[in-house]
């Protein structure tokens, strides 16, 4: 039965040669019982020692872990009812498809007669059945991935952990398998906690995402939230592909209107938000999926560097004049060439603004709210 994940105010320190390195800091939140949530973030933010200490395999410096209302943090692993699936394939090479998925049943104690249906059920949802006899040598490596995913399936856990079981994979593969494993997740009745690197998988296999930042939390939401409304330039960089555009400008005042002033143009601010920021420095983010050819409220001149085509899109990768590098992704950009000077539209609702420190100021429903003024 699937539970909710409770981590309270949870450290993890690691002690060497003198010198303390603090792994996950003070990450409090909970994962509701039955969902899809993904950690998420650069190598190092504190992942995988957040996934170990929900399996049990690593005890945290401080805080708790509960599932539901049990307290687990000193829990063994084996007494958790979660199963774990590693990046690296672990599979016993001397045994056969069938007797790796049945084995975690087998140590429960299963009688064979009641793991073989459990066995052969995974089997065909991972459309593995035919290998069920065959050695792990024998298969490919994503149908040995399929394999590590039946065992930890049949086991009926109330929380599934999965720690980037398709790091290892084809772009294709990938692609099959994230559809199969929110299949799974669906006919499953288990919380499960996924980590990536890839925010691709992240974004389209999650009820919410957890965002990590140097062991720390940065923001926990769903994937649109995360996308539309990041807390920082951190996630507003790190979500989305190519990276979101930041534009240096600073906040100005004439005759008591207030505009965001960068270079080449200067977006109408209201006065609630930056009356008492005028000459701080801050930073305009626009996704360069939000950059037109076709115009918009303002405009923004871009230098095209590269250009590089992918489906029927472009993205050219370019600068403005000041030299702060600019993507843009657009359908209409296939003949610039490196030097070509573009102008490019963006509207105001598209906008995110942050301070000097990195923190969000505002988003674009914010800008759009503050009646036309001067510029």
């Amino acid at each position: 039965m699937a539970r909710a994940i409770h981590l309270d105010s949870i450290r993890k320190e690691y002690r060497t040669a003198g010198s303390v390195h603090v792994a996950v800091d003070d990450l409090s939140l909970t994962i509701p019982e039955g969902s899809f949530t993904t950690l998420v973030g650069p190598s190092g933010c504190g992942k995988t020692t957040t996934l170990r200490m929900v399996a049990g395999l690593e005890t945290p410096t401080s805080g708790e872990i509960a599932f539901g209302d049990e307290d687990v943090t000193d829990q063994a692993p084996q007494q958790r009812n979660c199963a774990m699936v590693f990046q690296s394939i672990a599979l016993y090479p001397h045994m056969t498809v069938r007797q790796n998925i049945g084995y975690g049943l087998k140590v429960q104690g299963v009688p064979k007669a009641e793991r073989d249906p459990k066995i052969d059920e995974a089997a065909e949802t991972l459309q593995i059945t035919e290998q069920l006899e065959k050695m792990p040598s024998e298969l490919s490596g994503g149908q040995q991935q399929r394999v590590a995913l039946g065992s930890a399936f049949v086991q009926d856990p109330d929380v599934l952990l999965l720690d980037e079981p398709m790091s290892d994979l084809d772009a294709k593969l990938k692609a099959e398998l994230r559809v199969e494993v929110q299949r799974l997740h669906q006919e499953l009745d288990a919380t499960v906690l996924y980590v990536t690197h890839d925010q691709t998988e992240a974004m389209t296999m999650s009820d919410q995402v957890i965002l990590l930042n140097e062991g720390r939390l940065e923001q926990f939401a769903p994937p649109g939230e995360l996308f539309d409304y990041p807390v920082s330039d951190y996630v507003a960089r790190f979500i989305g592909t190519p990276s979101t555009n930041l534009l240096p400008a600073v906040v100005g005042e004439r005759d008591g209107a207030y505009a965001l002033e960068g270079d080449g143009f200067a977006v109408s601010a209201p006065a609630d938000i930056f009356a008492d920021r005028v000459g701080e420095s801050i930073t305009v983010g626009v996704r360069p999926q939000y950059l037109s050819s076709e115009g918009g409220e303002y405009e923004l001149t871009v230098v095209a560097e590269v250009v590089e085509q992918l489906g029927t899109e472009f993205v050219v990768h370019g600068h403005t004049p000041d030299g702060t590098a600019v993507d843009v992704v657009s359908t209409e950009f296939g003949g610039v060439e490196h030097g070509d000077e573009l102008r490019v539209g963006f509207d105001p609702a598209d906008l995110f603004v942050f301070d000097a420190e990195g923190q969000t100021l505002c988003h674009g429903d914010d800008l759009t709210k503050s009646p036309p003024q001067s510029h």
